[in-house]
């Protein structure tokens, strides 16, 4: 299994508690398919550069996990197909000390 990064902009139209068990569900489904979350950072509401599904401003949080690679594919639909995400980013994370090019 590799390590990746994910990091979502959620819709600022979500309380506490909606935004608490959106990002729940996403770790259930990297449980689901025998995944690992090490780490969860919610970074807060920010403005956006530019409007994204007309919102101004989202919900920033970032997660390190760790998946089997025949899986990822299925595990970024879910992610399309998630409502309250307005964009993700997911990218395999850097080895401490490894220069990214």
């Amino acid at each position: 299994m590799k390590n990746y990064e994910l990091m979502v902009i959620f819709k600022p139209s979500l309380d506490s508690e909606e935004l608490d068990k959106a990002i729940d569900k996403i770790s259930s489904d990297v449980k689901a398919v025998k995944g690992e979350v090490s780490s969860t950072d919610k970074m807060g509401r920010k403005k956006l550069a530019y409007a994204l599904q007309g919102y101004r401003d989202g919900f920033f949080t970032t997660m390190i996990m760790s998946l089997p690679a025949e899986t990822i594919v299925d595990f970024k639909r879910n992610l399309k197909l998630n409502e309250n995400i307005l964009r993700f980013m997911f990218m395999e994370a850097a080895k401490k000390g490894e220069a990214v090019v």
